[in-house]
């Protein structure tokens, strides 16, 4: 890998911090994938292959690299540049993806209709171990492997499965069961096609061909897991990883291999990457640097103002705690939004009585319906914004 794509990966990553310390936004999440994103920019060719980002305030290396980066300073504001990927403001963005999980869905279908039309395109979703959460991504994949259509899915997986949230005790750790899936997760079974590939036409080649065939392929093989077989290969996903998402070297490879493979089928590369990569202070604090208002890059301080009264989830939480101080029956739910709600305090004061249930706003709904069908007291706290995703289940 010439040393240029790797000056530009560092370049880049500069930017990002320069530009949301003068603006605010989303940090953390973009900061993680800058060597991801200066691969698959590298190797695939947008905007005729599609490339999407779930969720989409990881986008601004994309955006800095699609030729947005004279506007960074407007992002977030009036008139200026979304926070996320958004179909009307540039071509290189192919789909508006906002709160999470639905990259996959809209991959499959832009794969499907490439197949339809006649298309060789490429499809890439990238969605992180926390949208990966979401039902919608399991009925995703669940469909992408019956349908066997090509396409290729990035897990991010910088160990945030539910989103620490901001306490006084620190960030709390990932829950549900996949997050413990994810750091067990290895891989048995060959890419179709891929080994082949690796072993037979490239060791004609020899040379560097070899060995970057001989990487693919110890990727492919992952480590040997006594289960037999993983979770998305049941699914129907050809497994690959996993992959150090900050080696630009491995992440080109195994990127080129994938792409230049006929696999006829889904496949899935996991990639391990570190939320705030590259930034001590914000690798230190994942969670205060998820989403930042303006702050000094040299020491990573943020101009925080303020405010005449206390915020309203302030009072929210506080409330809520005195009733559950004299109710047991009180429970709160959120759906991996402890900090933004307030319920972290409330964790704090009540660790049995308070549920992350994870990027999954239809199930905390439920969830609360099933709690209060025997005689538990739920609280489910959720954006407004968020809770058009479990619509269905809250009108019932």
């Amino acid at each position: 890998m010439s040393q240029e794509v790797k000056q530009l990966a560092d370049e880049l990553r500069s930017d990002v911090i320069f530009n949301v310390s003068e603006t605010g936004g989303h940090l953390g999440s973009g900061l993680g994938v800058v060597e991801l994103t200066v691969a698959l920019h590298f190797v695939f060719d947008a905007p005729q292959d599609k490339i999407m980002w779930d969720v989409g305030h990881q986008s601004y290396p994309h955006k800095i690299l699609t030729g947005r980066r004279d506007k960074m300073s407007t992002i977030r504001q009036t008139n200026g540049l979304a926070g996320f990927t958004k179909l009307t403001e540039s071509e290189y963005d192919c789909f508006g993806t906002g709160h999470s999980s639905t990259t996959i869905s809209a991959g499959l279908g832009m794969a499907v209709g490439r197949d339809l039309q006649g298309r060789e395109n490429h499809v890439v979703a990238v969605i992180g171990d926390g949208a990966m959460t979401a039902g919608q991504a399991f009925e995703a994949m669940n469909n992408a492997g019956y349908l066997d259509s090509d396409m290729i899915i990035i897990l991010n997986d910088n160990k945030q499965v539910s989103l620490p949230t901001a306490s006084l005790d620190g960030p709390i750790p990932p829950v549900g069961a996949l997050s413990s899936a994810l750091s067990r997760l290895q891989s048995n079974k060959p890419l179709r096609e891929l080994r082949e590939v690796a072993k037979g036409v490239t060791r004609k080649l020899g040379g560097s061909m070899h060995n970057l065939a001989s990487k693919v392929d110890e990727y492919a093989r992952g480590m040997i897991s006594g289960s037999g077989s993983t979770l998305f290969e049941e699914l129907g996903l050809y497994y690959i990883g996993p992959v150090d998402g900050h080696n630009i070297d491995d992440l080109v490879s195994i990127l080129k291999e994938v792409k230049n493979t006929k696999a006829s089928g889904p496949v899935l590369i996991h990639v391990i990457t570190e939320k705030g990569h590259g930034y001590p202070y914000a690798e230190r604090a994942a969670d205060k640097y998820h989403g930042v208002v303006k702050f000094d890059p040299a020491t990573g301080k943020q101009f925080k103002t303020s405010a005449p009264t206390q915020a309203y989830t302030t009072y929210f939480v506080d409330a809520l705690i005195a009733e559950a101080e004299v109710d047991k029956n009180i429970v709160a739910i959120h759906a991996a939004m402890g900090g933004g709600t307030g319920l972290n305090h409330f964790l704090r004061r009540f660790p049995n009585r308070c549920f992350d249930v994870g990027i999954a706003e239809q199930h905390a709904v439920t969830f609360a319906a099933g709690l209060a069908c025997e005689g538990v007291k739920p609280f489910c706290a959720i954006y407004s914004s968020f809770l058009q995703r479990a619509y269905d289940q809250a009108s019932k």
